[in-house]
């Protein structure tokens, strides 16, 4: 396989998910903006100990061997003899393992207790078609096809207000359109209020007079809505003063020409307005990010070296926020690829399409460390990893440790939440 192959994105799976996607539009996904949120903050908040979950998504099958890497291991090195990395260029995590040089703050989010890695996480007789395997993973069914995402059958389970979860990308993905409900996006931008005096005089006109009827209340209301959406969100979007500025700033350097507000990164732009919100108490329960340009057949180490800093730029940023307030602690990062790349490298210094691939799990309720089997790069499938983790258990731990919901109306039966990985 050569780098001649079509790369790989978001929109390029959406393309081809139509049994899914054809389902959300049916369905009528729902396109909300900030007022929309913030209104349900000042109503119906999201309540402390709630949970929150967010889900990134890696287009492409990222390299998870050159993501937690076993350097120590004779094997990698040999497999991969120009395209490994020795154990003194990554950062060490411990048992054999580093994370690559390209994520110090991911690095410093584990020694500082609020990472764990999930090893070796698949599903039975995989398949090394993007499509196919991305449609696995976001339906939650690797055997019998079905139309709707595994987080759109928890929607259909236990409710239907589309507020509950939210996609920060103007399409909504497969993950989150059920049988009988969709999930909700919320574009880029969205309504500002003018600058200088003009401003100042709308702020002012904004406010709810006793006398006023039920029509000229309402517009009032709205635009006083709109001056909290300014207040809470203004800075993320503008790329102003705020909270997000410096891990903006870094992930937008990771990101080299995909900027988004301010100079972040998109990725970046999008986990810090999630942060917002969640600051905010939206009473959002998921909400659903992406990244792509993982599909390395080619000169992989630079490509995921980049990829990963603008990665670990956004997660360390979005972390670090969410550490500062009680909400932002209700919230549990899960961070997957469609599937890892082949052990050996090939003659275009990049790895083909493969198997099994690390999990991240990030927040402040994550019980750190390692969890699964680190797959062994001998005894392997037809040059594969083999997978020790069914990826359908770490959904089951976010639905019952994150979301406090029963996971067999969503995945079926036999499934076994991942003991110890949520600390209760």
């Amino acid at each position: 396989m050569t780098n001649r192959l079509p790369t790989v994105t978001r929109r390029r799976f959406l393309a081809f998910s139509g049994v899914t996607v054809a389902a959300g539009l049916a369905l009528g996904a729902t396109q909300v903006d900030w007022t929309d949120l913030l209104h349900e903050a000042v109503h119906d908040p999201l309540r402390p100990g709630q949970g929150v979950l967010v889900v990134v998504t890696l287009y492409g099958g990222n390299d998870g061997l050159g993501t937690v890497v076993p350097a120590a291991d004779p094997a990698y090195r040999s497999a991969r003899p120009e395209l490994a990395y020795a154990e003194g260029d990554v950062l060490d995590l411990g048992e054999g393992l580093g994370i690559n040089p390209g994520m110090t703050g991911l690095k410093k989010q584990w020694d500082g207790g609020n990472l764990a890695i999930v090893r070796g996480v698949g599903y039975p007789a995989p398949d090394h078609s993007h499509f196919r395997s991305m449609a696995i993973w976001q339906t939650g069914s690797p055997t019998s096809p079905t139309g709707s995402g595994w987080l759109g059958r928890w929607l259909d389970h236990t409710g239907d207000d589309p507020l509950r979860a939210v996609s920060m990308d103007s399409v909504l993905p497969p993950l989150l359109s059920g049988d009988r409900t969709a999930a909700s996006t919320l574009p880029p931008g969205g309504e500002r209020l003018p600058s200088g005096a003009l401003g100042a005089a709308f702020r002012g006109l904004a406010g709810v007079d006793a006398g006023d009827d039920t029509l000229r209340a309402r517009v009032a209301r709205s635009g006083r809505d709109l001056g909290q959406v300014e207040q809470v969100l203004g800075p993320v979007v503008s790329g102003g003063d705020g909270p997000a500025d410096a891990a903006g700033d870094a992930a937008g350097n990771a990101a080299g020409n995909r900027k988004g507000a301010g100079g972040r990164s998109e990725l970046a732009s999008q986990l810090q307005t999630v942060a917002a919100l969640v600051e905010a108490r939206v009473p959002t329960r998921v909400y659903s990010v992406s990244l792509g340009g993982f599909d390395t057949h080619a000169d992989e180490r630079t490509t995921q070296q980049r990829l990963l800093g603008e990665l670990d730029a956004a997660l360390s940023g979005f972390a670090d926020r969410l550490a500062g307030t009680e909400a932002g602690r209700q919230v549990v990062t899960l961070v997957y690829s469609e599937f890892g790349r082949r052990v050996r490298a090939n003659a275009s210094q990049g790895t083909d399409h493969g198997t099994a691939n690390p999990v991240f799990v990030l927040g402040s309720g994550v019980t750190p460390g390692f969890f699964g089997q680190q797959p062994s790069l001998t005894d392997l499938d037809d040059g594969d990893l083999r997978a020790h983790v069914d990826f359908r258990d770490v959904y089951a731990t976010m639905l019952t440790g994150v979301l406090g919901a029963d996971p067999t109306p969503v995945l079926g039966l036999g499934r076994t939440p991942i003991a110890g990985l949520l600390r209760t």
